[in-house]
């Protein structure tokens, strides 16, 4: 069976995750500690990062983006979209949550209230989530735009621009950090997304000592 290395509240692996689901693809998940910085992790993927998916084939695909792009060469189910205006602007938005949310919010947010707690590091700072927070805002409402103007992120199928925004988000919000009366139109996009198959497993993720709100897993809020 093939296996993917992760961790369960890293947004990227979630991603990956959520695209193998949805692709039908039979997977094993193996809990990483990157901060452990194991030998023989390493000399799977020498960057020491997280998802590293390993095939029936033992082919070794390192990193979310180039793992979405391994399913849409060999999968029937294109994920990033079958016209070219979509497969643009999907690979635009998924991008856009691998690197701008993931600086500004998984940086922020993610990092004080989770990664803070595994890695011995300390209590959350208030400055930084303040600033996490400030971004969020700014995201949240792009977010809210796009779901309010098109049928998905991306225009008018589901691709990996959802996938990729969900799995982000999904993260904030078992922290609790988003007011969804705020953002209506990302509400509905989002309770669309929750109600997949591919999506499930990812709401059984639990933090010990670490409970999301109440509505977390409940497809309607």
């Amino acid at each position: 069976m093939s296996l993917l290395y992760h961790l369960p509240f890293s947004a990227n692996c979630r991603l990956v995750r959520i695209a193998l689901a949805e692709n039908k693809v039979s997977f094993r998940l193996v809990v990483e500690a990157i901060w452990e910085r194991r030998d023989s992790f390493l000399a799977l993927n020498p960057e020491g990062q997280v998802p590293v998916f390993i095939n029936e084939q033992n082919l070794k695909i390192c990193g979310a983006s180039v793992i979405i792009e391994w399913l849409d060469e060999n999968m029937d189910n294109s994920l990033i979209g079958s016209e070219i205006d979509i497969r643009c602007e999907s690979r635009r938005i998924m991008n856009w949550f691998l690197n701008k949310f993931s600086n500004e919010i998984d940086n922020t947010i993610v990092y004080e209230k989770i990664m803070k707690g595994f890695i011995g590091k300390g209590n959350p700072d208030a400055n930084i989530l303040r600033v996490g927070r400030k971004n969020l805002k700014i995201h949240m409402e792009y977010i809210n735009w796009l779901s309010k103007n098109r049928d998905w992120l991306a225009g008018n199928e589901f691709t990996i621009a959802d996938i990729s925004a969900a799995a982000n988000i999904s993260i904030i919000d078992y922290l609790g950090e988003i007011n969804w009366k705020e953002y209506s139109s990302a509400k509905d996009w989002y309770a669309r997304i929750k109600s997949r198959p591919s999506f499930r497993k990812i709401l059984e993720d639990k933090i010990p000592g670490l409970l999301p709100p109440k509505y977390y897993n409940d497809l309607d809020f």
